[in-house]
């Protein structure tokens, strides 16, 4: 389900600068990077990638999805984490993206874990956005 301009509680401002082989910076100047396409794609790799950045935030909307599932379930999740692994690679129309999440929850047995990572799938709001987009598997 979408949301409307007036359902907007912030809005995240990024710009690039030469692609891939460049520099992305936030309106805030918390973000100022150099970017470079990674050695497996042909690139110096000294810099991030756009990849890179994309499992930074999926994975910390992830983990915060983890909590608010957990916190309606009550279940303590203190100590998890999530890891997202972004893969890019060659497709029909280009280039294509492919996401695996895994999370570690020390706190409860596994069964619980996989329930909360499954809940958490739906209500974060990168899952959403990738959803019948991409493949996102959940490890």
């Amino acid at each position: 389900m979408s949301i409307q301009q007036s359902d907007v509680l912030y809005t995240a401002v990024a710009t690039a600068e030469n692609g891939r082989d460049g520099r992305v910076t936030t309106d805030d100047g918390k973000i100022d990077v150099v970017l470079n396409p990674p050695k497996e794609m042909g690139g110096s790799g000294v810099g991030t990638n756009p990849e890179q950045l994309f499992a930074a935030g999926y994975s910390a909307c992830f983990q915060g999805a983890l909590g608010v599932v957990a916190r309606q379930e009550k279940a303590d999740i203190s100590g998890s984490t999530v890891t997202a692994k972004v893969g890019i690679g060659k497709n029909e129309d280009g280039f294509g993206l492919i996401v695996e999440i895994s999370a570690a929850v020390p706190n409860v047995d596994p069964a619980t874990a996989r329930a909360l990572l499954e809940k958490a799938h739906q209500v974060c709001p990168y899952s959403k956005a990738t959803r019948g987009n991409i493949t996102v598997t959940l490890v």
